[in-house]
C-alpha cells in the first residue's frame, strides 16, 4: 500500500486542525505540517512540524519548493483562503500537487462579489449596492469582499453608520441584511461524477466567525443548491458553502470555499473523512460514501496542550481512586498507561488496594497492563518501593505524593495533573 507524504500549509489555522485530527490515524497518511515560525497550536500537535515564511513574505515559494524536495512531499493541503489562491498560481513549479479546485473556481470564490455575480443565475444571492446612496432598505450589511472569519464584518441600521462602516474596510461591499438561520453546506465532489455528498449542519453559536456549535440538518434544499454550484463553479474534493435566510425565510448563499472547513468533524464523525476522500478523488481512485444516519452536535472549546521538560521511563501509579474512580477507569490514567506503553515506559501498580486484586484487575479488564505489580500492606510506605530517579508517580493521595516527592526526589501528579503528561506538545521530532 503506498503511504502518501502530506504535507498541511499552514498547519496552524482551524483548517489545519481539523485535517490533522481527520488524517492523524490514517494509514494511508505520512502527515507533516508547515507554518511560520510563530506561536500556533499546530506546533504542540504535529509530530512534524516546520518553519518556512508565509505567502506575503519573500522567498515563500522557493523554502516550499525546498521543503517538498526535502521530505518527499506527494500532497500539499492548503489551509488557509489566501494560500488556496496563491498555490493554484503556482502549482507547476511546484514539486508535490496542491489539493484543491481547479485555479478559476478558487480566484471566484476568494472574492464574495465575484461569487454573487458567477452564481447569481444559479442560487439565490444577496442583493448588493453599489455605494451607501443606492441603499433603500436598513439595515444593511458591510463586509469585506476577501475576508474570512467575520473579521471587518458591521451591520449599518442607518446612512451614518453605512458610511462610517464602509470607510474602514479594504474593499467593502454592501449587501441586503440577512436575519434569519445561518447554515453551512459541507460538500464532497468527484469530478466526473458530480456531487457525492452534501450534508448541512445549522450554525448555533460562532466565534470570530468560527462555527463552535453547530447541528446538522435535513435540508434538502440546500443539497439541490449544492449540485448547482458545484457544477457551475467545476468544484472537486472537499468544499462548502454558507446561506443564510432572508426575511422572508429563503435561503441565500453567503460565501462558497473550496477547502476543509474547522467544523466538518460534525460530519466527518459520521464516516465522511473529507481530507483522505479529496487525496483518492486526486488519484481518480472509485469512490463511495456511506454516513452514520443520526444527527451529529458538535460544540468546540479551547483545549489545552503543554509543553514540559519532564522525561521519565518509570510510571509508577496507584489503582484506587486513581486509575479507579468511583468504580469507574479513570480514562486519562488510562490513557497515560497506554500512552507508556507506545513509547516503551515501565509501568508499576503500586496499591494498598483492600480486595481481592487480581479479582479486581479482571473485573475491569486492567490484567497484563503492568510490568509490575506491588501490592503493599497498610504501614508499608510506597516511597521504599520505588527505585531509580526517572520516574513519574501518579497518586490520588497528597500525602503520598508529599512522601514520595521528599524521599525519592522524583515528580508526582494527582489526577488533575495527569493531562500535563497526555496532552503533551508533538514537536519533539520537527525542526522547532
Amino acid at each position: 500500500m503506498a503511504i502518501r507524504r502530506v504535507l498541511v500549509f499552514p498547519a496552524g489555522t482551524e483548517i489545519g486542525l481539523e485535517i490533522f485530527h481527520a488524517l492523524q490515524h490514517c494509514k494511508e497518511v505520512n502527515l507533516f505540517g508547515a507554518g511560520q515560525d510563530v506561536s500556533n497550536p499546530a506546533r504542540f500537535i504535529y509530530p512534524n512540524y516546520h518553519t518556512i515564511p508565509s505567502i506575503n513574505e519573500a522567498g515563500w515559494l522557493d523554502a516550499l519548493i525546498a521543503l517538498c524536495l526535502s521530505l518527499k512531499i506527494d500532497y500539499i493541503f492548503p489551509a488557509y483562503d489566501d494560500v488556496i489562491v496563491a498555490l493554484s498560481k503556482v502549482t507547476e513549479h511546484l514539486p508535490a500537487k496542491v489539493i484543491s479546485s481547479p485555479s478559476q473556481a478558487c480566484e471566484i470564490s476568494r472574492s464574495k462579489a465575484a461569487t454573487y455575480r458567477a452564481l447569481g443565475d444559479t442560487v439565490r444571492v444577496p442583493r448588493l449596492y453599489d455605494s451607501p446612496a443606492q441603499v433603500d432598505r436598513f439595515p444593511a450589511f458591510v463586509k469585506p469582499d476577501r475576508g474570512q472569519g467575520s473579521w471587518g464584518v458591521a451591520r449599518a441600521n442607518n446612512l451614518e453608520e453605512l458610511v462610517a462602516a464602509t470607510g474602514k474596510i479594504k474593499e467593502p461591499i454592501i449587501c441586503e441584511y440577512l436575519p434569519g438561520e445561518e447554515y453551512t453546506i459541507d460538500c464532497f465532489s468527484d469530478r466526473d461524477k458530480g456531487l457525492l455528498f452534501a450534508g448541512a449542519r445549522s450554525r448555533r453559536r460562532t466565534r470570530n466567525g468560527i462555527s463552535v456549535n453547530t447541528l446538522t440538518e435535513d435540508l434538502p434544499e440546500a443539497v439541490e443548491m449544492a449540485k448547482r454550484i458545484g457544477d457551475k463553479l467545476g468544484l472537486r474534493g472537499a468544499w462548502f458553502f454558507q446561506l443564510k435566510r432572508d426575511q422572508s425565510g429563503q435561503l441565500v448563499l453567503l460565501e462558497v470555499a473550496p477547502r476543509i472547513a474547522g467544523a466538518m468533524a460534525a460530519h466527518r464523525v459520521t464516516g465522511i473523512n473529507f481530507p483522505l476522500l479529496s487525496i483518492f478523488e486526486e488519484e481518480r481512485l472509485p469512490l463511495s460514501i456511506q454516513p452514520l444516519n443520526c444527527v451529529i452536535e458538535l460544540d468546540r472549546a479551547l483545549g489545552n496542550r503543554y509543553c514540559h521538560p519532564i522525561k521519565f521511563d518509570t510510571l509508577y501509579i496507584d489503582l484506587d481512586d486513581t486509575l479507579l474512580v468511583n468504580h469507574r477507569i479513570n480514562l486519562l490514567a488510562a490513557k497515560l498507561i497506554f500512552q507508556c506503553i507506545n513509547d516503551g515506559k515501565k509501568i508499576i501498580l503500586l496499591t494498598r488496594h483492600r480486595g481481592d486484586l487480581n479479582n479486581t484487575l479482571i473485573k475491569y479488564r486492567l490484567s497484563g497492563l503492568f510490568d509490575e505489580i506491588i501490592h503493599l500492606g497498610e504501614a508499608e510506605k510506597k516511597s521504599s518501593c520505588i527505585n531509580g530517579s526517572s520516574a513519574i508517580f501518579v497518586d490520588d493521595s497528597f500525602s503520598e505524593r508529599m512522601d514520595v516527592a521528599l524521599f525519592c526526589n522524583i515528580p508526582t501528579f494527582d489526577c488533575s495533573m495527569i493531562e500535563l503528561l497526555t496532552e503533551q506538545a508533538e514537536f519533539l521530532n520537527g525542526d522547532q
